[in-house]
């Protein structure tokens, strides 16, 4: 009989990080069922020839904040155009369950201002038909879905449910009885299928009116408590949004949070992800921590600060956010679309008007600042010279001149990158070098008009691996892969081997190449968000089901919600 589909003439590179070879691989159902020599395998009902190509497992992300995106995207976009084929949801403590009846708004609202998700979007492009996360996930479960999904129940819904509004107050202790019931449904939720068990500690989390979200500054000891079902079933993963800095933002307290992290991983005898980026307020800290967790796993812990292959920054564009925001001579055009908005540009007395306000600002910034613009397409590794402060020096005008021209130049399709993590390339040579790191942070979902990394595999493989060197394709394919599906539990996902699931990419890495970051308005009620495709991710398989093929979707929709149960 014919397979069902066979991939032939590529290069297979396993996830493992054993050597790539040229191998022909055949898929029946949702599993690979034969790997052989070239020319081997026999007739397939669909073929997929991937000569010249590099066939690697699907892509596994641990850190997406798809949560409500999946009720209305079954794509997954942007993640599915990375070669992402799993997802892991519910990371920082942000889920939507367990929840009271009447609590959604409450929820939603709190997510908005974290991970700038429109909470309109959330109530209107989600059913709300659950209480506890177990009933939460069967919904998900019956959900369409391009690509597979799991995902941890939050440590900030957790305390919503159980205290209420006061799990805000800073000064708040759990009681007793509180944290026997957040336990209780910490357990109910493992026994359901959750991933593990996820917190936020960072300052940068608020709730809309100002407070820090539930958690933040509780005692370590009450996730001792709470997440105690873990080490007891014996599965589940614990993960965090760390506050490595004080309420001063540029005193570090590495030393503290990572001795709780760490001892709460030896306690419970489970694995341990949390957020590690370099930042400028905290100088070399991203080193004391790596530090501390080798030393932490020399000692019985399980820990990998999770990282991310490029800086983290805050996106500009004409369609949303601009860097003309803050004058006054813009504020008359803000309300108006991207056509009303470019036209008004186009206009040489607005132009005088703009220019002449950023001249009375303060345009230090733009030395943080870069361009991107379609014809070059996406760059993140900057040189001072690249800024467009030093590109205006150098043509002797102003910061918001030069990006009024290339503005005007481009059709407004001009966007500008504001780096404000991960904005030393040398500092992220150390995290992606040291052994304890995992591949993460792409917060896919998350940040819709201010931030987009879900194309961080596409900028990990053709910067890191293809351009610097600073790794084998092997290695790179690996950290992508069975890293992160072994790390997180998802079984017989991130290789390519006899009997695994046939979630599978043929990538031309030659030509990787990331376009830059676009507005759309496909968010319920036609709210804006970034997306970003990619070039060189020829074809993505999952469960065995041809999904995209050069980026354009097949129709099929096979991915499955993924629970640590199965």
């Amino acid at each position: 009989m014919p397979h069902d589909l066979v991939i032939t003439n590529g290069t297979i590179v396993d996830g493992t990080g054993a050597p790539g070879r040229p191998a022909d691989l055949a898929v029946d159902g949702d599993r690979i069922t034969r790997i052989a020599a070239p020319g081997r395998l026999g007739a397939a009902k669909q073929t997929i020839d991937a000569e010249g190509k590099t066939v690697t497992p699907g892509f596994v992300d641990l850190h997406s904040h798809l949560d409500a995106q999946i009720g209305w995207d079954p794509l997954m976009s942007s993640s599915c155009w990375h070669g992402v084929t799993s997802v892991v949801m519910g990371n920082c403590g942000m889920t939507f369950a367990p929840v009271r009846p009447g609590g959604a708004s409450v929820l939603a609202h709190a997510m908005e201002s974290v991970e700038d998700i429109p909470a309109s979007c959330i109530l209107d492009g989600l059913p709300w038909n659950w209480e506890s996360y177990g009933e939460y996930l069967d919904v998900i479960d019956a959900m369409p879905k391009g690509i597979n999904t799991g995902g941890y129940v939050g440590d900030v819904a957790l305390r919503t449910y159980v205290i209420g509004d006061a799990a805000c107050d800073p000064d708040y202790v759990a009681t007793d009885d509180e944290l026997t019931a957040m336990a209780h449904e910490v357990e109910t939720a493992m026994e359901a299928g959750a991933l593990g068990y996820s917190i936020s500690r960072s300052l940068a989390h608020r709730v809309p009116d100002g407070r820090w979200v539930p958690g933040t500054w509780a005692p370590p000891s009450e996730f001792f408590r709470i997440a105690e079902p873990l080490g007891r079933l014996g599965r589940g993963v614990l993960e965090c949004a760390p506050r490595y800095n004080e309420v001063d933002g540029s005193t570090s307290r590495a030393e503290e949070e990572v001795g709780w992290i760490a001892e709460l991983s030896r306690t419970l005898g489970r694995p341990f992800t949390f957020n590690l980026m370099q930042m400028r307020s905290l100088g070399d800290h991203y080193r004391r921590v790596l530090d501390l967790a080798a030393d932490a796993n020399r000692h019985g812990a399980q820990l990998r600060p999770q990282t991310t292959p490029r800086g983290i920054g805050i996106l500009f564009s004409l369609a949303a956010n601009t860097p003309l925001d803050n004058l006054p001579s813009w504020a008359p055009f803000a309300a108006l679309d991207f056509a009303g908005r470019l036209s008004a540009l186009r206009d040489g007395s607005l132009r005088s008007a703009l220019i002449a306000d950023g001249l009375r600002t303060d345009q230090s910034s733009f030395d943080r600042m870069y361009l991107m613009t379609p014809d070059t397409g996406a760059h993140y590794h900057y040189s001072d010279a690249d800024s467009m402060g030093a590109q205006a020096r150098s043509a002797g005008i102003s910061p918001i001149e030069l990006y009024l021209d290339v503005l005007l130049a481009t059709d407004g399709a001009a966007v500008v990158n504001w780096p404000v993590l991960n904005e030393d390339f040398d500092a992220i040579a150390e995290l992606l070098a040291s052994p304890v790191t995992i591949m993460g942070l792409a917060d896919a979902g998350a940040h819709a008009t201010q931030i987009m990394d879900a194309s961080q595999p596409t900028f990990f493989l053709s910067h890191w691996v293809r351009d610097q060197g600073a790794m084998s394709l092997e290695e790179g394919v690996r950290r992508l892969t069975s890293d992160t599906a072994n790390f997180v539990g998802y079984r017989d996902r991130g290789v390519v081997r006899e009997g695994a699931y046939a979630d599978l990419n043929v990538i031309d890495l030659d030509a990787m190449w990331l376009p830059i970051p676009e507005i759309v308005h496909d968010f319920p009620g036609a709210a804006p968000r970034f997306v970003q495709r990619a070039n060189g991710i020829d074809h993505t398989v999952v469960n065995g089901q041809p999904f995209l093929d050069h980026g354009e979707h097949t129709g099929a929709v096979a991915g499955r919600l993924l629970r640590s149960t199965d």
